[in-house]
Parts: structure tokens; C-alpha cells; sequence
């Protein structure tokens, strides 16, 4: 142990070993030693240094707000990232949609130039080809597409086993046409065919998908059936799993008819596109 004589030579000292650096003090509280001892070091012996030397290091504040920048850079990139892998970050450029393999048979009501249109709907695309033989149905129902009049209606009726009824647009009225029946006219599965009242040549706008054969079906007192009754225009010729899809969604009974037929989600038409 040094004798406090020792520590007080040692103060009185301009210069001090670096041993001492290793030495224990007790008893004695000597700030001239400590001072010479933080010299040798190179460690701050005043507060005033001490605050020089804390500043090349940020404080507390700065920190945070470096921190937080990185934070919010991070959000920032973990939106933008999720917003292109969602796909809204893509072009707006529509899809386009080719011709699907055209009926041919029965010749006569469809050929291999046929005309096709597409229903875009909220549960997938629906391609229907025209029947060539029926000119006032299917060109009543081109010119509606043509003026965008399907894009945003739904299939408001939906019925299991029977039939999907869409078209209805209470915005715009639509003249009435005559009844177009023919010689073959079949109401089988997946055809196409317009929707009336019980009043001949009523057809406007509605239409609907066959989704069993429903030709033998009577509707009326008065005996007649279906094929009789409802002029059928064309066939689905792709997409029969989205009619089946929209067909099997939970459906209401509807208010105005007791019918429960009301889709809970009805599925929308986004937008009917005549083929090239």
C-alpha cells in the first residue's frame, strides 16, 4: 500500500507514471492524482471536456429521430411492396379475350364464323356464340352490347335446376321485339334464350342461361312449353363452370315474387364484348 507521504509527492509531481494507472488508493481522496492519472489515460478530467467528447456520438434525441425515419422508410417499402404483389400496382390495360372452338352443328343455326360475345363476370368469363339463324334476337342482343347496355347489371335471378336470368336495366328502356321461335328451337342446357311476359313478343333486354333441358316445361294454363314460348339465340360454347358457379351461389327469397330466387352476392357483368 502507498503511504499517503507518497500520494502527496506524487500531486505535487509535473508528471506521473503510467503504473500508477494500476495502483489501489484507499483513505485518501487526492483529485490532483486522479487528474494526473485521467491525463496519462487519455480519458476527460473535467466535465467540460467530458460534454466535448460526449457530442461526437448523437444524443438520446437524435437517435430517435433517425430511428424513426428508418422505421417509417420500412412501412413505406412494405406497402409498396404488398401493393404491386396484389396486383394494383399493374397497368390498367384490358384483357383480351380470343374467340373460344365455335359450334358448327346443327348446320344451318351455327357456323364456324359465328358470332361470339363474351359476358365478363365477377366470377369469370362466359362465352356464348350467336345462333345465325335467328337475326331479330341476336341482333337485338348485339346492339345492346354494342351500347354498353349489360355492363354492370347482375344475374338477379338464380334459380338451381332451372335457369340464371340476367339482363335487367331499370336506368334505360328497351323497345319490345317479336318472338322468334322457329323450327328448332330447344331450350337444352347451357343455351341462351330470352326472357318475357306471359304477353307474346315481349322481349326487351333480359335473357337467360338454360341449365337443364327445360324444352317440356309447361308455363302456362294453357298448356304450352317452354320451347314454344321462349326464343332461344345462342349456346354457351365456354365458361359453363362459371354459370354453374353463379348458379349454386345462396340466393333469398325475393319480395316481389315469393320466388326464392334473390342472389344474397349477386354476380355482376362487368363489361359484354362482341368478338373479332
Amino acid at each position: 500500500m502507498i503511504s499517503a507521504e507518497g500520494l502527496l509527492a506524487v500531486c505535487s509531481s509535473k508528471c506521473v507514471s503510467a503504473d500508477l494507472l494500476g495502483v489501489s488508493f484507499e483513505g485518501v481522496n487526492l483529485k490532483c492524482l486522479n487528474k494526473k492519472i485521467m491525463d496519462i489515460s487519455g480519458m476527460p478530467s473535467s466535465r467540460k471536456n467530458q460534454k466535448k467528447i460526449k457530442y461526437i456520438y448523437p444524443n438520446r434525441k437524435n437517435r430517435g429521430k433517425i430511428y424513426l425515419a428508418i422505421g417509417l422508410i420500412a412501412v413505406a417499402a412494405v406497402v409498396i411492396s404488398a401493393f404491386i404483389f396484389l396486383g394494383h400496382g399493374q397497368s390498367n390495360t384490358p384483357v383480351v379475350y380470343a374467340r373460344a372452338t365455335a359450334l358448327t352443328t346443327p348446320a344451318g343455326e351455327y357456323s364456324a364464323n359465328g358470332t361470339q360475345v363474351v359476358l365478363v363476370t365477377s366470377k369469370g368469363p362466359i362465352w356464348i356464340q350467336m345462333r345465325d339463324d335467328k337475326p331479330i334476337t341476336t341482333q337485338n342482343f348485339l346492339n345492346l352490347v354494342r351500347q354498353g347496355f349489360y355492363d354492370g347489371t347482375t344475374f338477379h335471378r338464380v334459380m338451381v335446376g332451372f335457369v340464371i336470368q340476367g339482363g335487367q336495366n331499370q336506368s334505360t328502356s328497351v323497345p319490345s321485339i317479336s318472338d322468334e321461335i322457329g323450327n328448332d328451337n330447344r331450350n337444352t342446357q347451357y343455351t341462351i334464350a330470352m326472357a318475357k311476359t306471359s304477353e307474346p313478343n315481349s322481349a326487351t333486354s333480359e335473357f337467360f342461361i338454360n341449365l337443364v333441358d327445360n324444352g317440356n316445361l309447361t308455363v302456362d294454363a294453357a298448356g304450352d312449353k317452354f320451347d314454344a314460348v321462349y326464343s332461344v339465340f345462342g349456346t354457351v360454347i365456354s365458361g359453363q363452370s362459371v354459370v354453374n358457379a353463379i348458379a349454386n351461389g345462396q340466393v333469398t327469397t325475393n319480395p316481389s315474387t315469393g320466388e326464392d330466387s334473390q342472389p344474397v352476392n349477386p354476380v355482376t357483368v362487368s363489361k359484354a364484348i362482341i368478338l373479332p
